[in-house]
């Protein structure tokens, strides 16, 4: 599958050739600061096979953690591209907010965190939800 986008600007863009691994919903706290209050919807392929093809992102990853998720956003218009977990090594997880095609995302495969899930978040039906990551 041919994955292409970028943020909302325009000055970082980013390409992959490669099947999805995982399409998921996270409702975490941290993906919630990160979406501005919603529940990150994500969609994993492999690492090698993504590439950023116009500009550069700029990183964050908190220094008060052990292990911290990686951040990556356009330093121009905010826009989150995407995320690197120690959870799930050689994975980029692209925000689906930044496809160009966001509908190639389809379902999710899973809903994480629920713990964390607002009143005004919705489940998706039919879709394996969990408190926090699944074992």
């Amino acid at each position: 599958m041919n994955i292409e986008g970028g943020c909302y600007c325009g000055a970082v863009r980013y390409r992959a050739e490669a099947e999805p691994q995982m399409r998921a919903q996270c409702h975490c706290r941290e993906c919630q600061y990160i979406s501005g209050g919603s529940p990150n919807v994500i969609v994993g392929l492999p690492e090698a096979q993504f590439s950023y093809v116009k500009g550069k992102p700029v990183v964050f990853k908190r220094s008060d953690l052990d292990q911290p998720v990686i951040r990556e956003f356009c330093g121009a218009c905010g826009t989150p591209l995407t995320s690197r977990a120690p959870s799930v090594p050689g994975v980029v997880l692209i925000k689906v907010g930044s496809l160009d095609k966001p509908d190639l995302f389809g379902k999710a495969d899973f809903v994480v965190f629920t713990i964390d899930k607002q009143s005004f978040h919705a489940l998706p039906e039919g879709v394996p939800a969990f408190e926090r990551m699944p074992a």
